[in-house]
């Protein structure tokens, strides 16, 4: 089920339903995900006591509903030593019968505001022994032995790129390994910047799947495990695909979840912005999106009408409103200041705060929300204006290496051209001063993104790198600029998490440090 942090009513009643759904066709045990009824991740809301009595409130009341059938909810609970734990409560016979805590907390979402509990409990429900194991202490080395015939897990796992096929590799193994059924449940939906997928699944004790719950959707299944129930085939899962429902989910949720109606975009003609627009169009609906063109004398005749074009194919409104007055009304402006120096970078950033300035003010004048266009190889070198280019409330394709948003674009037009061609095609620019290609600055975006994949995704150093075949100069290069550029992913909005180095997430350093590597 897709939760919703704190809507206790609401994630109540969606248990509820799920539970007269069950009972209608007599299942025997019905299991949610970890911190369903509260919703996750809640920070520190997990700390306070009113959050938590609201979470006992709520499991009281979806107990009363519980007659004729076992329930295993999670949710977050007080210990007896006053520190909050990840549960799962057991409910039979509308009475909540024990809890049983997690023990492993290795999540940064959850360091700080989660204590350890005691972990693996054993419970039977119709002669049918189930160990009961919470999130991450499914990984532990746990000896089952006879004291369980299935496995359930209660889990929050988030997307990231590749976790789905390696989540089912892991279950089918642990099946096959301790000869046991594995039933795993896994949360859905969009959290601000975290992305929740479902795939729930179970596993026979031959490592065969006998369900498969949809990814990116609520589902609810029942599975006969006294029955002969045939092996279903594991889908191979296509990382661009996956990538485009997982924005797509992250994306509606956080306008829905947050009474959020429109947003606003700048469209430059370039592929990064192109994509954003497609799809807040595709999830928003296009008569939520709005779209400033903002050229300026630097601007190619091609990348306006390509900007156009999009707007139209999409059927979202758009203005054109240049900034070259503007613009030149600035520079006049600083000119006394500024003396007989060279035009250089300072006037490029002026152009990307003048346009950051016109999109807030729309979205300050027509509450539009304003999304970030930034992909993760410009944010992670610094390729961008801070309080320009940085400017938007959610970033959807911040995670995506440059290469990567090439790939969602090419998907987006797998049915027509929507993207228009030459986005696609041209070679990238920001269009700051005449003539200008991100070429000038940085290295091709293909060997730029392998180098920044090994070094943020793989953890690599610049030696191993290099030793890899990258050529020394561009290797120093690169993580020279990463390092210099932290203190402008310091100042980002929320980013959808994709990967598994989200930067300012799981990559935080130290914006003053002398540390070179």
């Amino acid at each position: 089920m897709n939760y919703t942090i704190g809507d206790f009513e609401a994630n109540k009643m969606k248990i509820i339903g799920c539970v007269n759904q069950a009972k209608a066709q007599g299942v025997d045990l019905l299991v949610f995900s970890e911190q369903a009824v509260s919703g996750a991740p809640a920070y520190d809301l997990l700390n306070k006591v009113s959050f938590l009595d609201l979470c006992e409130d709520s499991l009281v009341e979806i107990a009363s509903y519980c007659d004729n059938i076992s329930v295993l909810v999670g949710m977050p609970a007080q210990s007896t030593n006053n520190k909050t734990i990840s549960v799962a409560a057991l409910i039979e016979d509308r009475k909540i019968k024990r809890y049983v805590g997690k023990k492993t907390i290795d999540s940064r979402d959850e360091l700080f505001h989660l204590s350890p509990s005691k972990g693996c409990e054993y419970i039977k429900i119709r002669g049918t022994k189930v160990a009961v194991v919470v999130g991450s202490d499914i990984k532990t080395e746990q000896e089952y032995g006879d004291y369980a015939d299935i496995i359930v897990n209660l889990c929050n796992s988030h997307y990231m790129r590749g976790c789905i096929e390696n989540r089912y590799d892991f279950y089918r193994r642990l099946a096959f390994m301790t000869g046991k059924t594995v039933v795993y449940v896994n949360n859905v939906g969009g959290q601000t910047d975290v992305i929740y997928d479902g795939s729930s699944a179970v596993f026979n004790s031959r490592g065969e799947a006998l369900a498969l719950l949809k990814s990116f959707e609520e589902d609810f299944h029942v599975i006969d495990l006294n029955a002969d129930v045939p092996p279903c085939k594991i889908p191979e899962q296509n990382k661009t695909i996956n990538v485009y429902r997982a924005i797509k989910l992250g994306l509606g949720d956080f306008f829905r979840k947050n009474g959020f109606l429109s947003a606003c975009i700048g469209l430059s003609g370039g592929i990064d912005s192109a994509v954003v627009a497609a799809l807040a169009a595709e999830v928003l609906g296009p008569e939520n999106v709005h779209v400033l063109l903002m050229p300026s004398q630097f601007s190619s005749d091609h990348s306006v009408d390509d900007a156009r074009i999009l707007a139209e194919n999409l059927g979202a409104r758009y203005q054109i409103v240049p900034i070259t007055q503007t613009f030149a009304t600035l520079t006049q402006t600083l000119g006394p200041i500024f003396g007989e120096l060279p035009f250089d970078v300072t006037e490029e950033n002026m152009q990307a705060r003048l346009r950051g300035m016109m999109l807030m003010a729309l979205s300050n004048k027509f509450g539009h929300i304003l999304l970030n266009t930034s992909n993760k190889s410009e944010s992670a070198v610094g390729y961008g204006t801070l309080y320009g280019d940085s400017v938007g409330a959610i970033s959807i394709i911040g995670d995506l290496y440059k290469s990567e948003v090439y790939d969602l674009a090419r998907y987006i037009n797998r049915n027509g051209e929507i993207i228009p061609s030459n986005t696609i095609l041209k070679a990238p620019s920001a269009e700051l001063r005449p003539n200008q290609k991100d070429s000038d600055t940085l290295l091709p975006y293909d060997i730029l993104d392998a180098i920044l994949y090994r070094m943020l995704e793989e953890g690599q150093s610049r030696e191993e790198i290099i030793n890899a075949g990258f050529d020394e100069e561009d290797v120093y290069h690169v993580y020279g600029m990463v390092i210099r550029n932290e203190h402008k992913r310091y100042q980002f909005c929320p980013v959808l998490r994709l990967s598994s180095c989200v930067l300012g997430k799981n990559r935080i350093m130290p914006l003053t440090s002398r540390y070179g590597c």
